[in-house]
């Protein structure tokens, strides 16, 4: 990846006094008792939370990953369905009166919570991860943003050029802007493959305010029950938690299923189906959770946003089961077209 991955020695950062340790909240010296620097790192997953196999646990190996190599300390807390923005807002507040810092939204739904929350704790470094609309305020708030729509052109490729039906479909979590950019970027990639190739109507689970679209796996399978019944061989999902339903059932039909997030090949939940999946589209929101908790440790924070894309391997594809083989170096060489400019994927559906 190009990302820097790059691990910060042991040597400046310790674990962290408990947090009932008697430390000031916000006071942004990040010193122990000791007077070396400490690192704690507050995390608030999105719905669904650490085990969703698929968004949400993308997040929580960078995490694990910061543990790992930069040796803090981390607490987690997960949001809930239907919840307003003061819950998100009380959730952040707990954790930065409790002195964690950085801390980190996971999903857009919490970007106005913590440009709201980040002004009260100005020594407090924040994340949002998918900012909404990619945009963020304050100079202590950092957003991270990804290029979806283009890592789904390649998988709509993908999808397009291995159907045998003629017929593909796309179900998505919530009906939002950014579950749009997987569908925009899906079914343009499927028809620059293919120009003939059938797309169904997209799919939606839920609508705003109701969330549980990302979660709920069996509304994923009754969608996926009906794609299939239209005629698609081929289903790519955008929904969270609520895609493990619609790999399931696509799996039993005998059917490809295209993953989201995460290599979803791999994960557990879908073991007894995974030879039915076709390929993932991969976002690395490890390497943007990772990025981020190392710039604080290091002192090279910059506030504003980022883009992960094609070009940074922000996103991609994923090969696991050699299912694409076959049709890999036309999948790289639209990848390459995209990176160069002369393929502009659109956003919008």
């Amino acid at each position: 990846m190009k990302t820097s991955l790059v691990t910060v020695t042991g040597a400046a950062l310790l674990l962290s006094a408990s947090a009932c340790g008697g430390k000031k909240a916000d006071t942004g010296d990040g010193a122990d008792g000791g007077g070396k620097k400490a690192l704690k790192i507050g995390l608030a997953f999105d719905i669904g939370g650490r085990g969703d196999q698929s968004f949400n646990d993308s997040a929580a190996a960078g995490l694990d990953k910061a543990k790992k190599d930069l040796s803090v300390q981390t607490e987690e807390i997960s949001a809930k369905p239907d919840e307003p923005d003061s819950d998100k807002e009380s959730r952040l507040r707990l954790l930065a009166n409790k002195g964690y810092n950085p801390i980190i939204g996971v999903g857009f739904a919490y970007t106005t919570s913590i440009v709201k929350v980040a002004k009260d704790f100005p020594n407090t470094k924040f994340l949002v991860v998918d900012a909404d609309q990619c945009k963020v305020d304050g100079t202590n708030v950092s957003g991270a943003c990804f290029a979806e729509e283009q890592g789904s052109f390649l998988v709509g490729a993908a999808a397009a050029l291995k159907s045998k039906s003629g017929t593909i479909g796309f179900i998505g979590g919530v009906n939002v802007p950014l579950i749009h950019k997987f569908q925009a970027g899906y079914e343009a990639g499927a028809k620059a493959a293919k120009p003939g190739i059938k797309i169904l109507p997209a799919k939606y689970l839920t609508q705003p305010p109701n969330f549980n679209g990302f979660k709920d796996t069996s509304l994923g399978n009754e969608a996926a029950k009906g794609q299939l019944d239209a005629g698609a061989d081929v289903i790519y999902h955008a929904a969270g938690g609520a895609g493990i339903g619609v790999i399931k059932t696509v799996g039993a039909a005998g059917k490809w299923a295209i993953g989201v997030d995460s290599d979803q090949y791999n994960q557990p939940a879908v073991a007894g189906v995974k030879q039915h999946i076709l390929t993932s589209m991969v976002k690395h929101v490890d390497v943007s959770v990772f990025d981020f908790v190392e710039s604080v440790a290091d002192g090279s924070f910059k506030a504003g946003t980022q883009t992960y894309d094609l070009s940074n391997d922000g996103v991609g594809y994923s090969t696991s089961g050699g299912n694409v083989d076959d049709v890999k170096a036309k999948l790289d060489e639209l990848k390459a077209k995209i990176v160069s400019g002369e393929i502009k994927v659109p956003t919008k559906a």
